[in-house]
């Protein structure tokens, strides 16, 4: 269990928070493209890190996040025009460009240098594989782009998504790395769902309820393997890597996509849960393209015109207690990620981790509790840069596969564990 100082630490990434101050030290997804898709397209509202910010693409097409508010009376730019390279405040007129320059006060004088004293806070902003990213932190501090391989595949080989998800971003993390619940949870979903199903590994998942996990350290976060007894001696492996902060690459099954996701803090209360496939060496079928669009696998369905989940708290999220009593799904709640979804944010949207009571299959969430906490003091006491924020890092995968017992996962699936482009994926 951790200590209420050290949840606090952990959840709190507001301006000014240590944990706030580290996750600005990296890029995350803040926006699909399809949300800003043309010039003087309508803006959208953004907030994270507890920021409430306006982004928006002018008429040259660029792309700028601002403070949402205007500096004259407060009001909401969300409201505003969208025109002449700049968003104008409907209330007095008054205009900024992507990068928060006050460019024009309709109201002043030409002589006036009301303009030149006027800025709103502002953030870089680039497009890359279909997600435009954000950079909060200090400008000297900026890092190279982003160089996670989903990132960097071509449009045909990817699909991404968001979801709003009503807990604090930890929780949501903590999900992510903890495969121990697959079995249960996920159970019906292996054999079913048709992102999944018709791998050999999911024999090893049912024939061995008792997983060991070992985690090791990489570069930018965590190895998390674990395995489960298989035939000839072997271990079936399923390595998934973290990194630093919020990043998570889960295992492949048979020639399946690889996925995963990114846990991106809206405030400290909810996050977007960004959810990736990709594959490395071939197109998406038109298949799994529309078992993806129609919520399978990771993926969720939406109530139209949002990314909030159709499934949700205010219904319970369309929880079928017959389906669960007769075994048709363990939780009668349907969906991989609406199953997680709805478990975590039971806990309350800032889980207590004072109460809680852990085993050695949650070895994986202990070990990223004291890389967090440890890169987060490291930065706050000796301005120390977080690891995973370096293209080298990113360029990492996930892997399952079968290993003699007397060898150790993270030496003999080292290869599988880099990125190289149009290389295979290396999966059971």
């Amino acid at each position: 269990m951790l200590k209420k100082e050290q949840n606090d630490f952990l959840t709190q990434t507001g301006p000014g928070t240590p944990m706030g101050d580290m996750f600005r030290r990296y890029w995350h997804p803040a926006l699909l493209a399809e949300e800003l898709p043309e010039p003087d397209c309508p803006p959208v509202r953004l907030e994270l890190l507890s920021e409430k910010m306006l982004a928006f693409r002018d008429s040259s097409g660029r792309l700028g996040v601002i403070d949402e508010f205007c500096a004259h009376r407060g009001v909401s730019l969300w409201f505003g025009r969208n025109e002449e390279n700049g968003i104008r405040c409907p209330y007095h007129g008054w205009k900024y460009d992507v990068n928060g320059n006050c460019i024009e006060i309709p109201s002043e004088p030409e002589e006036s240098k009301l303009c030149d004293r006027i800025k709103l806070k502002s953030y870089s902003l680039v497009e890359r594989g279909g997600v435009i990213w954000i950079y909060m932190g200090p400008p000297e501090h900026q890092p190279e782009l982003p160089e996670y391989e989903f990132a960097l595949a071509p449009p045909k080989r990817r699909f991404i998504t968001k979801r709003l998800q009503e807990t604090n971003w930890l929780q949501a993390l903590e999900g992510g790395i903890d495969s121990s619940h697959v079995t249960w949870l996920h159970g019906k979903n292996l054999n079913s769902d048709p992102l999944f199903q018709g791998s050999k590994g999911n024999q090893y998942n049912f024939g061995d309820l008792k997983p060991v996990f070992e985690v090791v350290e990489s570069e930018g976060g965590l190895y998390i393997g674990v395995r489960r007894n298989a035939e000839d001696d072997q271990y079936y492996w399923r390595i998934t890597q973290w990194l630093l902060p919020a990043y998570t690459i889960i295992p492949p099954r048979g020639d399946h996509p690889i996925h995963g996701h990114f846990w991106v803090p809206i405030n400290d209360h909810q996050n977007w849960a960004w959810s990736f496939d990709y594959h490395p060496n071939r197109d998406l079928t038109d298949k799994e393209v529309q078992a993806m669009s129609e919520g399978k696998g990771i993926h969720v369905r939406y109530i139209p015109g949002t990314y909030i989940p159709l499934q949700n708290k205010s219904n319970d999220y369309l929880m079928d207690r017959a389906a669960q009593k007769a075994g048709l799904s363990f939780s009668g709640i349907d969906g991989i990620a609406m199953q997680d979804a709805s478990l975590q944010e039971s806990m309350g949207s800032i889980q207590d981790r004072t109460k809680e009571n852990l085993t050695s299959t949650d070895n994986g969430i202990l070990l990223a509790r004291r890389r967090l906490l440890n890169a987060g003091k490291a930065l706050l006491e000796k301005g120390v840069a977080p690891p995973g924020s370096t293209p080298e890092s990113q360029r990492v995968r996930s892997a399952a596969l079968l290993l003699p017992r007397d060898q150790k996962f993270q030496e003999a699936a080292a290869d599988a564990l880099i990125a190289v482009p149009g290389k295979p994926h290396v999966t059971v």
